[in-house]
Parts: structure tokens; sequence; C-alpha cells
């Protein structure tokens, strides 16, 4: 039997995150049914305090996802749920992902990353191969490579 996963990342602004780490892997931010969100509203299942208006939409206040255009059959795609906790993060992760470069260069990726809120962290090597580690501007771990 063949499983499928998403990762997901607790953070305190999961829509500012999102569209940070959309804009990163250059993936979309997947969109929320407002229609949908309206309806459970209106029927009582949920409250206007669990919604928000995020980039001019009504959305989830709790949680947004992001994957590759090209990918979202709902049974196999990859994807990254942000949603929000309500405690700051205190420690290094136990679980990280790394950024493939596919040929840029590393230093050029770093500073253009800085410059939309990462903190670089340490570069690493093994061998032959170094990487970056950096923060995003919540300050989850991740490493360019």
């Amino acid at each position: 039997m063949a499983l499928n996963f998403q990762v997901v990342i607790d953070c305190k602004n999961p829509h500012v995150l999102a569209d940070w780490w959309a804009e990163t892997l250059e993936w979309i931010v997947e969109p929320q049914d407002e229609a949908f969100i309206r309806s459970m509203v209106d029927q009582g299942f949920a409250t206007e305090e669990e919604t928000t208006t995020h980039n001019g939409k009504l959305v989830w206040k709790d949680g947004a996802a992001i994957g590759p255009e090209e990918d979202q059959d709902k049974d196999t795609r990859r994807r990254f749920l942000f949603q929000t906790v309500p405690e700051d993060k205190t420690v290094k992760n136990r679980v990280h992902w790394d950024v493939r470069l596919n040929g840029q260069d590393k230093d050029d990726v770093r500073a253009a990353l800085e410059a939309r809120g990462a903190k670089y962290l340490w570069t690493a090597k093994q061998g032959p191969h170094e990487w970056h580690t950096m923060a995003d501007p919540e300050g989850n771990e991740f490493c360019i490579s």
C-alpha cells in the first residue's frame, strides 16, 4: 500500500508564511472557497472569528496551504500546510527541508532570501558538498544547496 503525506508547519501567521514559501518555491497558495466558508458560517458550523480576510479574500484564519501549480490532484499532490499554533518557536526544528537550487548559486539565493526576511544561520560542508542553513521569517530552519 502506497501512502502519501503533507508537511505541516506550525506558525503564528499561516497566510503570510504560506505567501513567503509559495514565492520561494515558485509554488501557488491553494485557493480557499469563499462561498463554502461563508455557508459554513451562515449554517452555524463555523464562526466569523474562525475566518479572516487575506489579500482581499475570505479565508479560514488558522490555515493556508501551498503546492506546485501543476500538482493539484488532492490524492497525490505535494503540499505544505501552514497552521496557527499559540506558542512561539522556542527550539531547533527536529525536521527541516532542503531546498535544492537546481544550479543556482547558493550565495545569490541566500542574499535574495535574506532580502525577503530569511535569516542566515550557518554554512556546513560534507566532502565536496556545501550548504547554507537558514531560517524563514518565523524561524523555521531549512537548508539551501
